[in-house]
């Protein structure tokens, strides 16, 4: 099933790539570009001009929270991201029919899984709906971005329960890994968790500030960010510990990406903080962040399944 395999990982792949295309329609204040959910401006086919647009348009304009005029740059950011989200929705259907055909040489754990995906997958677009139906609540949007990580999380697990039927002998994995991946995973999460607060203090303080002077915002955010910037050193010194102390080669790849992954995540919080939270790095930051919870993640399903066959 290589082929099945390899389809798998690009689901996976492909779920950044959604998740990075939300993310740019959050920088560039795009998400109500169009007004309506699922169309766009009451088509199919958004509008390409101001003279594209449907006689009635002032009634979606008025659910806009910026200037109430028509942009077809925010509107086709936008749509591509629907348009990518849409997909993701194909490619998911098309996995459960394939694990649905091969069912009785994949098993039921794979179909189980392969219907939770889409479940999640068509959860995501319905919060898509809700979150422009609210013109943007906070709240929802980072409900959103959450359920986008769970999505993530189950084609890793689909490709480790197939990795574990490929596997002959077993891995040799000391029971000591598990911990630090396991605490790092939670630290990861509880930065995750700070990082969204952080994110929807800074999404009122651009809203009221009509979303100009970017180089203001981070210095009107309250103590969360100090807590939030200072529990990356935690998530660096346990990742090098992960990186010195635990060398099984099936890991070490894995650990020198995460640790990579880390540090370039450092590397952008310091352009937010010191060069004036320009707007490329806010999506590479989520995203980034994203990919390395979703690697640790990984790990620890690989460890957990491995584990009646862990040597101490």
């Amino acid at each position: 099933m290589v082929g099945y395999r390899k389809y798998t990982i690009f689901i996976f792949c492909f779920v950044f790539l959604v998740v990075l295309a939300g993310g740019i329609v959050r920088t560039t204040q795009s998400g109500m570009g169009c007004p309506d959910w699922p169309k766009c401006f009451g088509s199919w086919i958004p509008p390409l001009s101001a003279s594209d647009l449907p006689a009635d348009f002032e009634k979606y304009l008025r659910k806009q929270d910026i200037d109430h005029t028509f942009n077809a740059f925010h509107t086709w950011i936008e749509y591509i991201n629907r348009l990518l989200g849409a997909l993701l929705g194909l490619f998911v259907l098309i996995h459960l029919v394939w694990t649905f055909m091969k069912r009785k040489t994949l098993g039921n754990t794979l179909v189980i899984h392969s219907i939770a995906m889409l479940i999640v997958v068509l959860y995501t677009a319905w919060l898509g709906k809700v979150v422009v139906d609210e013109n943007l609540a906070v709240v929802k949007i980072s409900l959103h971005m959450i359920t986008a990580l769970i999505l993530a999380f189950i084609p890793l697990m689909i490709v480790n329960q197939l990795d574990k039927r490929a596997s002959v002998g077993g891995l040799a994995i000391s029971k000591e890994i598990f911990l630090p991946y396991l605490g790092l995973f939670v630290l990861l999460i509880v930065q995750l968790l700070l990082g969204i607060g952080v994110r929807q203090e800074i999404d009122v303080i651009s809203k009221a500030a009509g979303y100009l002077n970017r180089e203001t915002w981070l210095q009107s955010v309250g103590a969360r960010f100090i807590v939030h910037r200072s529990f990356s050193w935690l998530i660096l010194l346990l990742t090098v510990f992960i990186l010195i102390k635990h060398k099984n080669p099936y890991f070490r790849s894995i650990n020198k990406v995460i640790f990579g992954l880390v540090c370039t995540l450092m590397i952008f919080g310091i352009m937010l903080n010191y060069l004036d939270f320009p707007a490329i790095v806010q999506p590479l930051h989520l995203l980034f962040s994203l990919i390395l919870i979703a690697l640790v993640f990984g790990v620890l399903h690989k460890v957990f399944l491995t584990s009646i066959r862990v040597k101490s």
